[in-house]
């Protein structure tokens, strides 16, 4: 019995070890480009789960385990959990987040995507927003998430949006198009190179003045953290400064 517990505690130990490792090694294999960003962020995945696992290897080490290895085991337990709880907060991660990567300011009529399906990477990828599905749920998470009005005519109002956007230092714009009001780029994440695609339209309103919606969708996985929702918000406290 005390040979089997005490390998337990071992095993906890290595387990927490190898979260540490993968948790740092998958965020450098996709921003020094060694791996495409979804397999950086798999191992990084990887480590998160070896650090869970640890943490239960590691309680049940400490119950059953002999008083004497239980102080290497706690050590193991602790190294694991501050990289899990690191890894939660640094991610911004919330329940209350949808797990969905297609946001837009109006899931009635969201602006689309006319260049992006045309880029290579994009080749074979559905660009037309999901539907009711993810409408609900983007209304339950981001009640707050809405257009904005500038009072101002359509070409004045996209002449500001689009210098706003050239403005932004990580966006790359791919299409500017003055007569339809609209325009399009990418945005590409700092830590694992995600590149996250996005539309803007100025759109007419009541009183001679313009409407901005914006869409903004993750090319890869099936969340997003709220990384589109804070681009979009990011934006238009750009384009209101």
């Amino acid at each position: 019995m005390p040979a089997t517990t005490s390998r337990l505690g071992r095993v906890s130990t290595w387990l927490g070890r190898l979260c540490l490792v993968t948790v740092l090694l998958g965020p450098a294999l996709a921003h020094f480009f060694i791996a495409a960003p979804i397999a950086g962020f798999g191992v990084f995945l990887l480590g998160v789960l070896f650090g869970v696992l640890a943490v239960i290897v590691g309680l049940l080490a400490l119950i059953f385990g002999p008083a004497g290895s239980r102080g290497a085991t706690l050590a193991g337990i602790v190294l694991a959990l501050l990289v899990v709880v690191a890894v939660l907060v640094m991610s911004g991660a919330r329940s209350d987040i949808p797990r969905i990567n297609d946001i837009t300011t109006d899931t009635e009529n969201p602006p689309q995507f006319v260049h992006a399906g045309t880029l290579p990477e994009n080749a074979g990828r559905d660009m037309a927003y999901p539907g009711p599905s993810f409408a609900e749920q983007q209304k339950a998470g981001y009640s707050d998430l809405g257009p904005v009005t500038l009072a101002m005519p359509l070409d004045e109002a996209f002449k500001r949006v689009a210098a706003a956007a050239r403005s932004m230092p990580t966006w790359v714009i791919t299409r500017e198009d003055a007569s339809a009001h609209a325009l399009e780029g990418y945005d590409t994440t700092w830590l694992f190179h995600f590149r996250d695609d996005f539309v803007i339209e100025v759109r007419p309103a009541p009183n001679g003045q313009s409407v901005v919606q914006m869409r903004s969708k993750s090319r890869d996985g099936k969340g997003d953290v709220g990384a589109n929702a804070a681009r979009i918000k990011a934006f238009f406290q750009r384009l209101n400064s």
